[in-house]
């Protein structure tokens, strides 16, 4: 077996999106400020910055003002403000629009932007190379490596050139270790490293049960005349039940795009749903068709959402490490935002580093994040909308009605904290319990099947590689989740990664098409038996966004 070769940093992070790019500069700018050195390197497993990136998004501008106070003048792609809100309720025909009066701050955008995320994040990185930080696309990292005192001393990159079969091909290498100081995970929501740091540390001991949804996005370019730069549209109700939480967005950019997406709780009981086609019809509703009428669909993709907020927040330090961003999970669900809340954790969390590197400290626990945390304007944001998915757990009018309380009211100055211990996995209900869905075939030009859609998704994986896609036990698909809950990893996946198909013999069996994964991580959070782990292919490797 070949052997690792190693790299030593002051700081490693695991994730360029805007946590952990935000981490990475905010340590550069106290380097120079205070005349110190500190070396830095960023791991993404997307082939280039940007690559992996997904989200709505209307961003709110606060904390990259406080990272990068003259990011209008080197070009930050935040070139749409928000000129309009519209918050609709959908019934199966007709629509009802709020007045704005009556809609929570939450829902109020003045002073925000419509973006691409991935295009911020390119341009965070080329903000992050100037500043001398390494950057490492392509290098998925897939172990977390410790010292003799069970600290997080770094992480190694994967191996490349694996066949399927376990043996090695003439392009193997072996993966890289990256020592450090300290280790920041900035993986996402359910980043599979992140998973493994809260389960050794404990760190959710006494904190609610996660909450996780799906988000579905496809980018379009519509008839100038349907085109609205700056209005920000959401809605809730149809096509989802009452009992199932979850909304669309739909916001105009300029150039004729418009992004359009569905959120669906992962929290959902009946196992016949399908995310996917939900958001296909959810497309044909009178109300939202006219819109891509005449147009064209660009861009396809979806990802999961650590959506639970401050009370399933889990501790996010560690020895040795920090976890940001949707790793840790500090987006705030009622404002459907995730990057400010990704680039402050990540300023935060570098300022407590970089305190520790310049006192010549390494692999101890860093407690000044979280107590800069508590004393945030994030923190303040997250307190006031801490029972926000809690509510919504009892059903859309009860969660609509208290979120109004709580926030119109109240103003966020609650005298409860709602607990949730179930997680979403344990929600869904055996099939023959719960009414089938029959959903309508795609059209071909308004909505669209699985497999054209993650054609335009640009995802490509090795086919002679190890699955990504890992079973704890390979019979439980078909003894337990087929009989008992109707196969819904074949529903809830929105790339046709999993199907129920025959042997020859006649048997039912489990077939993985890995190759189509968009690394949304559904399978990770909602397969009912907790069987399917996903873990990081070889690096690069997935779907290339552009700009989602």
């Amino acid at each position: 077996m070949a052997e690792r070769e190693s790299m030593e940093y002051d700081v490693v992070v695991v994730g360029a999106g805007p946590g952990g790019l935000a981490t990475a500069i905010r340590l550069k700018q106290l380097a120079k400020e205070r005349g110190q050195d500190i070396s830095v390197c960023v791991l993404e497993k997307g082939a280039e910055i940007g690559a992996h990136i997904l989200s709505g998004a209307v961003m709110d501008p606060q904390a990259l003002t406080e990272l990068i106070p003259d990011w209008k003048e080197k070009g930050a792609p935040l070139d749409t403000p928000v000129t309009e809100d519209r918050f609709m309720f959908l019934t199966a025909k007709g629509a009802r629009t709020t007045p704005n009066w009556m809609l929570p701050a939450c829902f109020h955008n003045e002073g925000n932007y419509v973006v691409r995320l991935g295009n911020v994040v390119r341009w965070m990185g080329e903000q992050a190379e100037a500043l001398e930080v390494d950057l490492f696309p392509g290098f998925a990292a897939v172990e977390i490596l410790y010292d003799d005192q069970g600290a997080v001393r770094g992480v190694a990159t994967g191996d490349m050139g694996v066949a399927r079969d376990g043996s090695h091909t003439g392009h193997y290498q072996p993966g890289m270790e990256l020592h450090a100081r300290y280790t920041v995970f900035a993986e996402g929501a359910r980043g599979q490293l992140g998973r493994q740091l809260i389960e050794r540390f404990k760190l959710d001991q006494g904190r609610n049960a996660q909450s996780y949804a799906i988000g579905l996005k496809e980018l379009w370019e519509v008839d100038p005349a349907q085109s609205r730069p700056g209005l920000v549209v959401h809605t809730a109700g149809w096509p989802l039940d009452s009992d199932t939480y979850g909304g669309s967005f739909l916001y105009h950019l300029k150039d004729n795009l418009v992004a359009v997406g569905l959120v669906v709780g992962l929290d959902y009981a009946n196992p016949w749903l399908s995310p996917f086609d939900e958001f296909q019809r959810y497309k044909t509703h009178p109300a939202i068709r006219p819109t891509f009428e005449g147009g064209r669909r660009l861009a396809y993709g979806a990802r999961a959402l650590t959506a639970g907020g401050l009370m399933a927040l889990p501790k996010f330090e560690f020895p040795g490490g920090v976890m940001v961003g949707c790793e840790a999970g500090f987006l705030n669900a009622s404002r459907i935002k995730g990057s400010h809340a990704a680039i402050k954790s990540g300023a935060l969390a570098a300022e407590a580093i970089f305190d520790a590197v310049a006192a010549d400290r390494r692999s101890d626990e860093l407690n000044a994040y979280s107590k800069a945390f508590e004393r945030s304007w994030l923190h303040e944001e997250l307190n006031k909308a801490r029972n926000f998915k809690q509510w919504f757990k009892k059903g859309r009018t009860v969660g609509t009605l208290m979120t109004g309380v709580e926030q119109l009211l109240l103003k966020g100055k609650m005298p409860w904290s709602l607990r949730n211990d179930k997680p979403d996995y344990a929600s869904l209900q055996p099939a023959a319990e719960c009414a089938r869905i029959d959903y309508p075939k795609p059209d071909g030009k308004i909505s669209f099947d699985k497999l054209s859609s993650v054609f335009i998704s640009n995802t490509n994986h090795e086919e002679d590689q190890p699955v990504h896609l890992t079973l704890k036990d390979a019979s439980i698909p078909v003894s337990v989740n087929l009989a008992k809950y109707g196969g819904p990893e074949s529903r809830y996946c929105p790339a046709g990664v999993y199907e129920f198909t025959k042997t020859d013999t006649g048997d039912d069996q489990l077939q993985i098409n890995a190759q189509n994964c968009v690394h949304c991580k559904t399978c990770d959070i909602k397969d009912p038996t907790q069987n399917i782990v996903w873990v990081a292919p070889q690096g690069g490797e997935g779907p290339v966004y552009n700009g989602m």
